[in-house]
């Protein structure tokens, strides 16, 4: 990978590369972790783990370089990522503008994780003109999400059709529930409070809107279990844009069990825990424990009418996505759904850089991955090779 010459990209044959392409992942947490080991383990790169915690870089497989530093702090970001091809930033939603403002500097390629609506549209603005790639909102969702709903869409939208609604649902859950949420913390805690807080964008009767986390409330059922859905944030990415003025209706809500959307209300609304984040998190972290029992469902639907013979319009139909994941046992241990789908969302958007079958300059969305790229690639393999149920498109 060349960041300061955007046309030359890496050779994409995978074992013909004479040298390994040089990775920052920061933050050490359970997802870095599980990117870092993921990437090492495929031989083409040469990984470098940074935490500011020493406990958290211990355990790692022979041959991933750790560095003990504070990624938030500039001087240290720019000394991490010196030599660097790319940085995958798995910090917190907080960090991605300062590491993506070093990285682009630098022309280093830059990933990241962030749900965070304000943090991907200052990264874009960084983008225009870098030498090196900038593509935020690499996971599950934002992320993989996007690149499946966009598929979905262009089915109908390839050729003239035209596409009514596009909706799209993910969830993190634990497959066995026990308490009043029905939920255990499987990912960042900030982050989960971020979706459940901020606006979310959607397209409503053909117009970009901001419209309540908490609020859409649905139900559903899926493989015989009953599911509910609500409105949260970041969810979508940048595909409010991408579809604007071609779609009526497109939104994402975030799948819990029953009843979970009426207690977060309670806690959030009329409590008033929104107002202190830091209250809820300690609260979260302190009560609600985390499982490595997991399951990931991703849940996507389409409907419109696909061009039809002679220009004209074809009939109503419906086209959707459907795949519930779970853990798998790996090199680095057991990961569960959550880590494994997050690390590979965002391993397989580096690889596509890496292999030149992505733009190699400037902002890069999600849905600039055609799902079948992604699904064939080594990594986006594991959205299938470790279902609960097979993936059905």
């Amino acid at each position: 990978m060349q960041p300061a010459s955007p046309a030359a990209p890496v050779t994409p044959a995978r074992n013909a590369r004479q040298t390994q392409i040089r990775v920052v992942v920061l933050g050490a947490g359970k997802i870095g972790r599980t990117i870092a080991v993921m990437l090492h383990d495929s031989g083409d790169y040469r990984v470098t783990l940074v935490d500011r915690e020493p406990a958290h870089l211990e355990g790692l497989p022979e041959g991933i370089a750790v560095r003990v530093a504070d990624p938030g702090q500039d001087q240290d970001c720019a000394c991490l990522l010196g030599g660097a091809d790319a940085v995958l930033n798995a910090l917190p939603f907080h960090a991605a503008v300062a590491v993506a403002t070093v990285a682009a500097s630098l022309g280093v390629h830059y990933f990241d994780l962030t749900e965070d609506v304000a943090a991907t549209h200052a990264v874009r603005r960084l983008a225009e003109g870098a030498r090196s790639v900038l593509m935020p909102q690499c996971g599950l969702a934002p992320g993989f999400i996007g690149v499946v709903g966009n598929d979905l869409a262009q089915r109908f939208l390839r050729g003239g059709g035209e596409l009514l609604d596009l909706k799209m649902r993910v969830g993190a859950l634990p497959r066995y529930p026990s308490n009043a949420l029905k939920y255990n913390l499987t990912w960042s805690t900030e982050g989960l409070i971020n979706e459940y807080c901020n606006p979310c964008e959607a397209i409503v009767d053909g117009r970009r809107v901001e419209v309540p986390a908490l609020e859409g409330l649905e139900s559903f059922s899926l493989d015989g279990i009953e599911y509910e859905a609500f409105n949260t944030s970041g969810g979508l990415g940048t595909l409010p844009e991408t579809l604007a003025g071609r779609a009526r209706d497109v939104d994402y809500k975030s799948i819990r069990y029953p009843g979970h959307c009426a207690v977060m209300k309670l806690l959030l609304n009329d409590l008033r825990l929104r107002e202190r984040r830091d209250w809820m998190r300690e609260i979260f972290e302190s009560a609600i424990p985390a499982t490595r029992q997991d399951v990931v469902i991703v849940f996507a639907n389409a409907t419109g009418y696909a061009a039809g013979a002679k220009g004209g319009r074809g009939p109503l139909t419906q086209a959707s996505f459907s795949v519930r994941i779970g853990g798998a046992d790996t090199a680095a241990g057991h990961v569960n759904a959550i880590q494994l789908t997050t690390a590979a969302g965002i391993c397989t958007a580096l690889d596509l850089v890496a292999g030149g079958e992505l733009p190699q300059a400037g902002f890069v969305p999600q849905e600039a991955m055609p799902l079948d790229t992604f699904l064939a690639n080594r990594f986006g393999r594991h959205y299938t090779r470790h279902p609960l149920q097979g993936a059905m498109a």
